[in-house]
């Protein structure tokens, strides 16, 4: 046996006897460092309408607080994993790079959210554990100069199996005591909703259109193609829903969404904006 399968092995015979306990998280992410190294590392758990819960993360304390804050609280609905595994019902293992839309990093998702994570190379885990909920498992490094290989992404994806069924047995029986007494830390709100619904209130059904793909990162020519318009048409559908919610960036629109769903104290559908502006 190769020292590496070794390690694979010890590491699993490990982590068994430790499922439902709280050192779980870290003796998974521990085992599939000993087989690919990665910088930074976040499991989160996304469970019908409640914020997402955050089971492990290693950010640096001074940075932990904005960033996970900024992210549970609405930017993960921009999240290309989470839109994959919602939209696309996709699971197993992703590359941020393929899944993420044309122009990514001229979105204001990356440009007040991402970037400042500093990551340079991302890959996930999308585990879904029953109907409605799933988890995401990130995997990233901090470096242009160490992206991960084609080898090693072959690696972890051989290995899919064995993360999924860690992660339904530590995970699992929480999701059947939540459905069974109602505990959580449940939203009233639905908060993929009040995305699907912002601006629709205020915006016709196309400027709507134009506003929901820009928030989730398409670039002038993708929502153009999309929609089967010209960009010009595209540009100034995006400046009159600019006047419209009086905003004047892609920044303020997206710190718009954030704010009007931080805001959110019930929701039962419709647009988040009525009651904010």
């Amino acid at each position: 046996m190769n020292t590496r399968l070794q390690d694979f092995s010890d590491k699993l015979a490990a982590i068994m006897p430790e499922i439902g306990s709280d050192r779980l998280p870290s003796l998974l992410l521990s085992m599939l460092k000993g087989m690919v190294p990665f910088d930074n590392a976040l499991i989160i758990h996304y469970y019908r309408s409640e914020i997402p819960q955050v089971h492990y993360n290693d950010i640096p304390p001074l940075e932990r607080e904005s960033q996970i804050d900024l992210f549970i609280n609405g930017a993960y609905l921009l999240d290309p994993f989470y839109r994959a595994a919602v939209d696309a019902k996709q699971s197993g293992l992703h590359r941020l790079s393929d899944l993420a839309p044309e122009g990514f990093e001229k979105t204001e998702y990356y440009r007040s959210y991402f970037k400042h994570t500093e990551i340079k190379d991302e890959i996930g885990y999308i585990v879904h554990i029953a109907p409605h909920q799933f988890l995401n498992i990130s995997l990233s490094r901090l470096s242009f100069a160490q992206r991960f290989n084609r080898s090693q992404i072959a690696m972890l994806a051989d290995i899919t199996a064995v993360v999924e069924a860690i992660c339904k047995a530590q995970w699992g029986a929480e999701i059947k005591s939540k459905d069974s007494t109602g505990a959580g830390n449940q939203l009233p709100n639905q908060l993929d909703s009040a995305l699907k619904h912002f601006g629709t209130a205020y915006l016709t059904d196309r400027e709507s259109q134009v506003v929901q793909l820009f928030l989730h990162g398409h670039s002038t020519k993708s929502i153009a193609e999309r929609l089967g318009i010209s960009p010009e048409t595209v540009k100034l559908h995006r400046k009159n829903s600019y006047a419209k919610l009086d905003v004047s960036s892609q920044a303020e629109l997206f710190y718009l969404f954030i704010d009007s769903l931080a805001s959110l104290t019930s929701y039962s559908g419709g647009d988040p904006l009525v009651g904010y502006l």
